[in-house]
């Protein structure tokens, strides 16, 4: 019998502390809601497109560098693969090589197109 009343008591109190804890749930809810609202009042929305493009192009830039990142990584996994790859980095080069500096006339003309590329970009 005591149990039991002990029981109806505590159950009473659980019940009476929840309510309480909702109450100032809520209340603390709706004045965090208030100064979230107070703050977005404050920011200036005509600037918010600039700082959106270029957080996109910033995310967008990182998402970019962990795909490849995890792409290079599978590739250094497969044996034979890197090593093909700096040999075909060797041919390329080399193939670039001989069709632009093996003359002074396709020297003169990298040369040129170099100085164009500096006036065009730095200037």
């Amino acid at each position: 019998m005591i149990d039991s009343t002990t029981e109806v008591k505590e159950t009473m109190q659980d019940d009476t502390t929840s309510s309480a804890a909702e109450v100032d749930f809520t209340e603390r809810y709706s004045e965090v809601i208030g100064k979230v609202n107070e703050t977005l009042d404050k920011v200036d929305w005509s600037q918010v497109g600039r700082i959106g493009k270029a957080s996109g192009v910033l995310l967008a830039v990182i998402v970019a560098q962990i795909l490849i990142k995890g792409v290079l990584d599978t590739i250094n996994l497969l044996p034979i693969v890197p090593g093909l790859l700096e040999l075909l980095g060797l041919v390329v080069v080399g193939n670039w090589s001989w069709n632009n500096l093996t003359t002074g006339e396709k020297r003169s003309a990298v040369m040129a197109k170099i100085q164009t590329l500096r006036k065009e970009y730095l200037s």
